[in-house]
């Protein structure tokens, strides 16, 4: 396990508290988000951001967990996030942000998956189906980034579909917080 801190309940609180919060800001403050949404795939700022949480975030997983019988490759992981991380910054200006933002999906799957396996309530799945979103979405972002630009442009044609969305992560965020509350606590 590398996260054995985390328990179903609180992977739970962190999901659902994050679904509610960013899903009631895109409702409240859509014209703003919608602009932020627009420039997010081409944001070197996003991008340098986002990158830096997944070089120290990839980091610490590599300086603390166990490698198994790749343990002598640690130190040599440990000199190539930096350069790697150097490297993407000076030579990857297409799309980073979108690239950046796919690691870091990937990343945040990891942990809640580990929270939620082999648990007992059912509801855990509500866990699991999204970090398996995060995992689809971040794949197909760090191979076709064009595609976030894409699905934002799909997202933002239409009032209706804007407020569909920002609704049903609302409920999503909802529903996994009740299950926090109520089903979690003993897993």
């Amino acid at each position: 396990m590398i996260y054995p801190f985390l328990s179903l309940e609180t992977a739970g609180w962190i999901v659902g508290c994050a679904l509610v919060i960013l899903h009631l800001i895109a409702l409240v403050n859509a014209k703003e988000v919608k602009g932020w949404l627009r420039a997010l795939p081409r944001s070197s700022g996003m991008g340098t951001l986002f990158l830096t949480i997944d070089a120290i975030w990839a980091f610490a997983m590599v300086a603390t967990m166990d490698l198994g019988e790749f343990t002598n490759w640690r130190l040599s992981l440990l000199v190539f996030i930096p350069i790697s991380y150097l490297l993407t910054l000076k030579y990857v200006d297409e799309f980073l942000a979108v690239r950046a933002l796919g690691i870091l999906g990937l990343l945040a799957a990891e942990p809640v998956l580990e929270a939620a396996f082999l648990r007992p309530p059912a509801s855990r799945l509500l866990l699991v189906i999204a970090a398996y979103q995060w995992v689809v979405l971040g794949m197909l972002w760090v191979g076709m980034p064009y595609l976030m630009r894409d699905q934002i442009s799909w997202l933002l044609r239409s009032e209706a579909r804007w407020k569909a969305v920002c609704l049903a992560g609302l409920a999503y965020g909802i529903a996994v917080l009740i299950c926090s509350l109520t089903q979690y606590r003993s897993a």
